[in-house]
């Protein structure tokens, strides 16, 4: 899908400028105990699935929608994996700047067939957790925390 409409919109307006966003992240599991991973477009690596979220669209609600969207798994978010505002703005190469508030959510696969489902993705597979590409850290520390059984994690405050 690319630049959601309604930050089309901002952007006619605030052109390059910093925009604080919230994105939402999928660990997806299936059955096996595999991870669901897109090869971006974009960037050409393995990764997690994830987007912004529509105007009032709840995280778990993105989340299953991104994952259709790109891989067209169904899956059912299941928890809260980690909460944190990612620590450098992205600088897109038209320009645009964006922070994120990344929610990662674990999310169970509940059907469909994995396949690439739209331009966001090169590639899309099931890989088992002993045997995953190489991933940025973002995507390893991701898959990490959803698979074990913890309470959310998020960057500690500074006492302040």
């Amino acid at each position: 899908m690319g630049t959601p409409d309604f930050i089309r919109e901002i952007r006619a307006t605030a052109g390059h400028q910093l925009l604080f966003l919230p994105g939402v992240s999928a660990v997806v599991l299936d059955d096996d105990g595999r991870v669901l991973l897109g090869r971006r477009a974009d960037t050409g690596d393995w990764s997690i699935i994830g987007g912004i979220p529509e105007p009032g669209e709840q995280p778990a609600t993105t989340a299953e929608r991104e994952v259709y969207e790109e891989t067209a798994v169904r899956c059912e978010a299941e928890r809260v994996v980690l909460v944190q505002a990612l620590p450098a703005p992205v600088t897109y190469p038209n320009g645009d700047q964006c922070q994120y508030m990344d929610i990662t959510m674990r999310c169970r696969a509940i059907g469909g067939e994995a396949r690439v489902n739209d331009e966001e993705s090169l590639e899309v597979a099931w890989f088992p957790v002993d045997a995953l590409p190489e991933l940025r850290e973002f995507a390893r520390f991701r898959i990490k925390q959803s698979l074990e059984d913890e309470p959310t994690w998020f960057q500690p405050g500074t006492g302040g």
